[in-house]
C-alpha cells in the first residue's frame, strides 16, 4: 500500500453512512499517535470550564487516581471505535459512561461542549502537526461518529456538521473559560501524569514543552505563565517535524488502538470493559444525590 492509498479508500466511502469505518481508518491507521495526543488535549481543555474542572476536583478521581482515570477514559472510548456502537462491547462501554455521568449534576451544555472537543481538537491538531491535513470526508465522518455517540449518551441539541461543532466549541470557551482553583489542581495532576511517562530528569523540559503546545486562552484560564515565543516556536516546530518524518514512512498495515498505547499502564493483566471506570456513591467525594432532572448523560444508550 502506498502512502496516500488509504486516503483514496476513505474518499470512496460515504461519511454519513460509513462514518464508523472512516473514523476507524483515520484514527487507528492514518493518525493513531496524533489522535491519542489530540484527545488528551480535548479532555484537558474541558478542565478550563470551571463547572467541569471544579466537579472533577471534587470527585478527586483526576487528582488522586490520575493514571486510572486516563486509562479508563481511553479504553472506554476505544472499545466503541474498535467494536462499533451496536456490538456487545460498544453497548457495555456506553452503558458504563452513562452510569458514571448520571451520578453527577452535569448540564447538557457542558456535556455537549465535551463532545465538541472530541470532534474539533483532532482536526486542529492534525492540521497543525500531522503528516497530512484531515480530509473533508474524515471531518464529516468524525462529526457523524460523535453525533451518534452523543445521541447514545442522551445529549440534546447536538451540532450537525464539523463547522457547527467548531462554532459551538469556540463560543462555549469564549463564554466559560475561567479560573478555578480546583480545576488548576486537576490540570497540575494531569501534567504530572504526562511527564511521569518519561525518565524523571526530562520532567521540567517536558512540562515546559507541554505548556508551549497550549493556546493562550487555556494558559490564562489555568493561571500558567505564557511560554516564551522562542520556546513555543521550538516545541511546535519539533512536533511538525515529527509529522513530516511520518509522511516518509510506509503506511501502517495494522490498526493501533488505545489499548495498545504504552501510556495506558493500569491493566497489565487485562481488563473487562464492564469493570472500567468509577462507581460513585451519592454524597461521597463530590458525588451528589441524583436530581430528578438528571444530567444529559443519564439516559440509557
Amino acid at each position: 500500500m502506498k502512502r496516500y492509498e488509504r486516503l483514496q479508500q476513505i474518499r470512496c466511502l460515504d461519511p454519513e453512512k460509513d462514518y464508523l469505518e472512516i473514523y476507524r481508518l483515520s484514527a487507528t491507521y492514518e493518525f493513531p499517535w496524533d489522535h491519542a495526543r489530540a484527545l488528551e488535549l480535548a479532555l484537558y481543555r474541558t478542565y478550563a470550564v470551571p463547572s467541569i474542572g471544579a466537579l472533577l476536583a471534587e470527585t478527586a478521581e483526576f487528582s488522586t487516581r490520575t493514571q486510572k482515570r486516563y486509562d479508563d477514559t481511553a479504553l472506554l472510548l476505544d472499545a466503541i471505535v474498535e467494536h462499533g456502537f451496536d456490538s456487545d462491547e460498544g453497548h457495555t462501554a456506553i452503558r458504563r459512561i452513562n452510569q458514571m455521568h448520571r451520578s453527577y449534576d452535569i448540564s447538557n451544555d457542558d456535556m455537549r461542549y465535551v463532545l465538541c472537543t472530541f470532534v474539533v481538537m483532532p482536526k486542529r491538531w492534525i492540521d497543525s502537526y500531522g503528516w497530512r491535513r484531515l480530509s473533508r470526508h474524515e471531518m464529516a465522518a468524525a462529526a457523524a461518529y460523535y453525533r451518534t455517540l452523543g445521541q447514545r449518551m442522551g445529549i440534546k441539541e447536538i451540532p450537525g456538521s464539523y463547522e457547527e461543532f467548531a462554532q459551538c466549541l469556540d463560543a462555549y470557551e469564549e463564554a466559560h473559560f475561567g479560573w478555578d482553583e480546583g480545576a488548576r489542581s486537576v490540570s497540575d495532576a494531569t501534567l504530572e501524569l504526562m511527564v511521569s511517562w518519561y525518565p524523571r530528569p526530562l520532567a521540567p523540559v517536558l512540562r515546559r514543552a507541554t505548556l508551549a503546545l497550549l493556546d493562550e486562552s487555556l494558559l490564562r484560564a489555568f493561571g500558567y505563565a505564557q511560554p516564551s515565543a522562542a520556546t513555543r516556536a521550538l516545541v511546535r516546530r519539533a512536533v511538525r517535524l515529527r509529522g513530516r518524518a511520518v509522511r516518509l514512512l510506509p503506511p501502517r498495515t495494522a490498526p493501533r488502538y488505545a489499548r495498545q498505547n504504552w501510556e495506558v499502564k493500569g491493566y497489565p493483566d487485562g481488563y473487562r470493559i464492564g469493570e472500567l471506570g468509577t462507581r460513585p456513591v451519592p454524597g461521597v467525594r463530590g458525588c451528589p444525590v441524583r436530581h430528578e432532572e438528571a444530567s444529559a448523560a443519564g439516559s440509557a444508550e
